[in-house]
């Protein structure tokens, strides 16, 4: 006994000093150290070697184990994991297949988290190890290795790790899951739906990047199939993207943004494949998969639905007397009677918990005081029918095409469009059909599309959600994220505005339902929702125009001054400049005359903003507008009066000192440089902003 904890030890330390040689003697001399577990998480020596990364190792271990092999092998760790497990999880496929080859068996077995080694291969998208593992599994049940106990599926993993290229395998080795459902109800299109930064539509690119995607073909086609061009117009192509290329590295943008563009490229590519593969062989919109809805009523349900409507009389509220109410209803009290010790539910009761709402509604006008009976549950009418009615809201669960949607894929959302025409009559729990999800998200190239759709109807336009909201209260509604691109609250508002009336427009006249269920108008909601908004924008414009204000006073003090100044003096006796005939006092009179002009323009038009009124139409064209004007007058200030500085000292200095004094001009410029430049950006986002007729949305959707 003694010695076996000596010989475990050892195994210990020669494990975690990696010495590996004397682990490997020790496991072909002694079988007991072979089932040895020798750390506190209950690893074995073969563990830790697969956690290392020693395949040399490994498999020299596996094979000094002889028969005793598949016994070793099948030991769990505290979490579960065999040796496969961990194989599996990394990616080795060389051990893989070691050991499945000695019991293919342990390709289904579960770690503590109901996990197989096939589903770990999946999870860490290894699709070496996968396609290893996929091979043993076939002598198995194959969908068992495939699903974990919540109902995930390994295709349900593979997607929601992006791993897309190895997704698109297992569809083609496990077409059976494209539709399978976990218990959330999810489906792998679900989960894809929910990626949009897996798609193109919604990868925001800069110009450069763009170009670069543009220029990186990953097809590798035959020349000779479907060409519509001679080949040497495809060389042509290929050799101008080969130039692009290289003028991109030369311009600086490196060999590493290309290779990550083309990462994200053909990340977008697979993703777009396997859309196209769950799209083909969804079954979401087959009779027998009819929703929630049908699933969450049985056989039983329906029974009773009809029992209800046979046996339960329902009045003519305009034939009987109060004598006959009161009557009628001593015999639903009598029928409810008491049993023992238990109520039975009467017809009305059981109606209202089956949700035959109209039978219920007739009744009550005929019978008001039925409304205080109690079932066995002591629930009353009221209860009964409002759990009823949360019920078939929460089992409503959102499709994929609602989640592409809200998450701006459109391509997802023209794709299940053009293969499920009906799919556009989907609603949430809410009952927000595409067009009110993909207004409320701010998603305006999915609500684009779906207004070139020249076949959708116009009740696909006029939903309403369960509070009645419309289109246009929920585009006048703000949520609590921010969803446009540019920085600054009055921007922001800006587009909010731009939004809501590019949606106004986008329909006929008084098309919109003009009140909800609040009694409020999509003005009204605008307005209500948008306060703070509106209080922020004041705050940031105020600040904005104070800073800008303040350097464009400086420069008209400046400007005056030298504007006023005549550089060497004037000749007595004509009275005209000294330097009038020289190039650089031309430079320099102009230069400060301009900057005296645009400095004090600046000024106005900063100050225009702080004494306004800050109303909501304000934020739409005259704030912005006017800061942008305020911002080009003072970078041209800025300019002119450096120039305006420099062409003066050089009067200064004489021929052969000017040329070393320009490095001195330069950085002399640097702070008034630096300053504009780090303008230019909310410079650039205010012309985008102005002139841009539709916002473009931020794809930083949060998921729910």
């Amino acid at each position: 006994m003694a010695s076996q904890i000596a010989a475990v030890n050892d195994l210990f330390e020669n494990a975690m000093k990696g010495r590996w040689n004397e682990v490997a003697e020790a496991y072909e001399n002694n079988p007991m150290i072979q089932v040895a577990k020798i750390t506190n998480s209950e690893d074995t020596a073969l563990h830790i070697a697969v956690s290392d990364g020693r395949s040399d190792i490994v498999l020299k271990l596996v094979e000094s184990m002889g028969q005793n092999a598949s016994n070793v092998l099948k030991l769990q760790n505290e979490k579960g994991n065999t040796t496969l497990h961990l194989a599996a999880a990394l990616g080795n496929a060389a051990l893989c297949h070691c050991m499945a080859s000695k019991d293919p068996k342990l390709v289904a077995a579960r770690n503590k988290e109901s996990e197989t080694p096939l589903f770990l291969a999946a999870l860490h998208g290894k699709k070496d190890a996968f396609l290893c593992l996929h091979f043993f599994n076939q002598e198995m049940d194959r969908t068992a290795s495939c699903r974990k106990n919540n109902g995930d599926t390994i295709l349900h993993s593979a997607i929601f790790g992006e791993h897309f290229s190895l997704a698109f395998q297992i569809i083609r080795c496990y077409p059976e899951l494209v539709n399978s459902v976990n218990e959330n109800g999810l489906t792998p299109l679900h989960i894809l739906a929910s990626k949009p930064n897996a798609f193109k539509s919604s990868s925001r690119l800069g110009l450069f990047d763009s170009i670069i995607y543009c220029c990186i073909d990953l097809s590798k086609k035959d020349d000779g199939e479907d060409q519509l061009f001679p080949p040497n117009y495809a060389t042509c192509v290929l050799l101008f993207k080969v130039m692009m290329k290289a003028m991109l590295i030369v311009l600086g943008l490196g060999i590493w943004r290309i290779n990550h563009i083309t990462e994200k490229k053909e990340r977008h590519t697979w993703a777009i494949q396997v859309m196209c593969e769950l799209v083909q062989h969804a079954s979401l919109y087959k009779y027998e998969d009819n929703g929630p809805k049908r699933r969450n009523s049985g056989p039983k349900e329906d029974e009773e639905a009809f029992s209800v409507s046979e046996t339960l009389p329902v009045p003519d509220t305009g034939e009987i007397s109060h004598q006959n109410k009161s009557t009628n209803h001593k015999k639903i009290e009598n029928g409810s009677a008491q049993s023992g010790t238990e109520k039975m539910d009467n017809k009305i009761l059981l109606a209202a918990k089956i949700g035959v709402t109209e039978m219920v509604d007739r009744f009550l006008k005929s019978y008001p005081a039925v409304i205080q009976e109690l079932n066995t549950s002591e629930k009353n009418l009221v209860l009964l029918t409002f759990e009823k009615k949360n019920a078939q809201q929460s089992g409503r669960k959102e499709t994929p095409i609602l989640i592409a949607a809200r998450m701006g894929v459109t391509e997802m959302v023209e794709q299940i469009l053009g293969t499920f025409p009906v799919a556009i009559h989907d609603l949430d729990s809410d009952r927000k059909n595409v067009v009110l999800l993909a207004i409320e998200n701010r998603q305006t190239s999915i609500y684009k599309l779906l207004l070139n759709r020249k076949i959708l109807g116009e009740s696909i336009f006029r939903q309403v959600d369960s509070q009645g909201n419309s289109a246009l209260h929920l585009a006048a509604k703000f949520g609590d994220h921010r969803p446009w691109l540019l920085p600054g609250a009055a921007l922001q508002m800006q587009w909010e505005i731009k939004w809501y009336q590019f949606v106004k427009k986008s329909m006929p006249r008084h098309f919109f339902t003009r009140f909800n269920d609040n009694g409020k108008t999509p003005k009204e909601v605008f307005t209500e929702t948008h306060k703070d908004l509106v209080k922020e924008g004041k705050e940031w414009l105020t600040k904005t125009s104070e800073s800008c204000s303040v350097v464009a006073a400086l420069i008209a003090t400046v400007a005056f001054a030298t504007s006023a100044t005549v550089p060497g003096g004037v000749d007595q006796e004509s009275g005209k400049p000294i330097f009038e005939n020289e190039p650089v006092f031309n430079i320099f009179s102009i230069s400060s005359l301009v900057a005296l002009c645009f400095s004090v323009t600046a000024l106005v038009f900063f100050l225009t903003i702080l004494t306004s009124r800050y109303q909501e139409k304000d934020f739409a064209k005259d704030l912005p507008r006017k800061l942008l004007l305020g911002l080009t007058t003072l970078f041209t200030s800025i300019a002119a009066i450096l120039i305006s500085f420099c062409s003066g000292h050089s009067f200064m200095l004489k021929d052969e000192m000017r040329s070393a004094a320009y490095p001195i001009y330069a950085a002399t410029c640097l702070p008034m440089t630096f300053f504009a430049l780090a303008q230019l950006p909310l410079y650039f986002d205010l012309i985008w902003a102005i002139f841009k007729k539709v916002p473009q949305r931020s794809y930083k959707v949060i998921s729910d």
